[in-house]
């Protein structure tokens, strides 16, 4: 992130991405592990509502999302059938811990693809809220949800059910709130911010996960004993291995991101920031070290599965096989593949030859 200083930002992306289906092959890759389950509400289910209330912030503004409202004979059980997708999604169903817990408010969301549903469950003896989105199932979502899961340091609930896809709620500040209001604060260290920057920013380009633009991940400040730890978390997966732009993947190229850009040129040294990145393609491999079956499982599903047009994967391949200077990716004809090269990429670059093959074919 701290090279951006010479280069144009990245315009938004002008066109909307398909929705693509699960393929046969992820679906058995779901409930191998436990992803794909049953559950007593879809997301047709929850288009069924009548009424809708435009939903206002604390200040009176109004926001992307409505309230929205079931027939009265209807919602006794379509909260109770959502109390229990929360118990199966939290506690692996065990429905006996959920007695105390009720529905607040179903609030649905018409701006992006996945057009979600979030469900606020509170606590009635101490009145704690959570929350847990409903989704239109995506394979492009749900290879980005366990992605997510497998290579960066934050792991993901999360549920498929035939075309219903269920997320849990991401905590922390969103990206552009945090720019507003958090950015400059003295009680936070300028290197720490700058340092978990750079380490998003490339946990994204390995993984090819687009359009993190500020609004589309959140910051988690977490206070130590003696300062503040800083982790930046990816919220929205929509855009996971489609766009054939290289700098699609790159979250500092974007203009909704450029006061993070100046900010780590402003506090972080070029010999820096390269280590800060190399600390994290390290900390990458080993996770896909860890998790190698599971992840060359993953990456062999989504290797046949048409998830981009062939045009952006040759785009995108020529990309990367200049930035990593390798030939090997022209051969590529999947996004899978490209994920895979990429890894082997980084194994090269940071010379971890003890590691024969991390993610079998």
């Amino acid at each position: 992130m701290a090279a951006a200083a010479t280069t144009l930002f990245e315009p938004a992306p002008t066109q909307r991405k398909p929705s693509f289906p699960i393929s046969p092959d992820l679906r058995g890759y779901l409930r191998r592990y436990r992803r794909e389950r049953d559950l007593p509400v879809t997301y047709e289910r929850l288009r069924s509502f009548h009424e809708v209330i435009p939903l206002t912030d604390e200040n009176g503004h109004p926001t992307l999302w409505d309230t929205v409202i079931y027939e009265q004979t209807e919602m006794p059980a379509l909260y109770e059938a959502l109390k229990k997708v929360y118990a199966i999604l939290k506690v692996d169903g065990d429905f006996s811990v959920i007695n105390h817990l009720y529905v607040d408010r179903v609030d649905f969301c018409t701006f992006g693809n996945s057009t979600p549903f979030r469900i606020r469950i509170v606590n009635a003896y101490n009145d704690n809220q959570d929350y847990f989105y409903v989704k239109k199932a995506d394979a492009s979502r749900v290879y980005g949800l366990e992605l997510e899961h497998l290579l960066s340091p934050n792991r993901l609930n999360y549920i498929t059910h035939g075309t219903t896809l269920v997320e849990e709620h991401v905590v922390g500040i969103p990206g552009d709130i945090f720019i507003d209001r958090w950015l400059h604060r003295k009680e936070l260290r300028p290197i720490r911010i700058a340092k978990e920057l750079v380490k998003f920013n490339e946990r994204c380009f390995v993984r090819l996960l687009g359009d993190m633009r500020s609004y589309n991940f959140v910051v988690l400040l977490t206070p130590d004993f003696d300062d503040w730890q800083v982790r930046i978390r990816a919220m929205d997966f929509d855009q996971q291995s489609f766009n054939g732009r290289k700098n699609f993947y790159l979250p500092h190229f974007f203009k909704e991101n450029a006061s993070f850009a100046m900010f780590c040129i402003k506090h972080l040294r070029p010999e820096t920031a390269k280590q800060y990145k190399r600390e994290e393609e390290t900390l990458m491999l080993q996770r896909a070290q860890l998790a190698s079956e599971r992840l060359g499982l993953l990456l062999h599903d989504m290797a046949r599965d048409p998830i981009a047009p062939i045009e952006k994967i040759r785009e995108l391949r020529e990309g990367l096989a200049e930035h990593y200077g390798r030939k090997d990716y022209l051969r590529c004809e999947s996004m899978g593949a490209l994920i895979r090269e990429n890894l082997e990429s980084i194994r090269r670059e940071t010379s971890r030859t003890i590691v024969p093959e991390l993610v079998p074919e």
